[in-house]
C-alpha cells in the first residue's frame, strides 16, 4: 500500500519474479495485473481476515 495512490483503495501483491497484482480492499477483487488467482490465494486469505485494518491503513495513508 502506498501513500497518496489513486481510488479505489486497493494494495499490492508482489511475487518473487516481480509479477504485481493491484487488489481493491473491500472487494478483494483484482484491479489489474499479472498474477493468477490460485497464486494470488494466500495473499487474498490473508487480506480476508484483516479488511478493517487495511481500510483503516488506506485511511491514514491516503487522507
Amino acid at each position: 500500500m502506498y501513500a497518496a495512490d489513486h481510488a479505489p483503495p486497493h494494495f499490492h501483491v508482489r511475487t518473487h519474479d516481480g509479477r504485481e497484482a493491484l487488489v481493491e480492499i473491500r472487494t478483494l477483487r483484482v484491479l489489474s495485473g499479472a498474477i493468477r488467482r490460485k497464486e494470488l490465494a494466500d495473499a487474498l486469505a490473508w487480506a480476508q481476515t484483516r479488511t478493517n485494518a487495511l481500510i483503516a491503513k488506506w485511511q491514514e495513508l491516503n487522507p
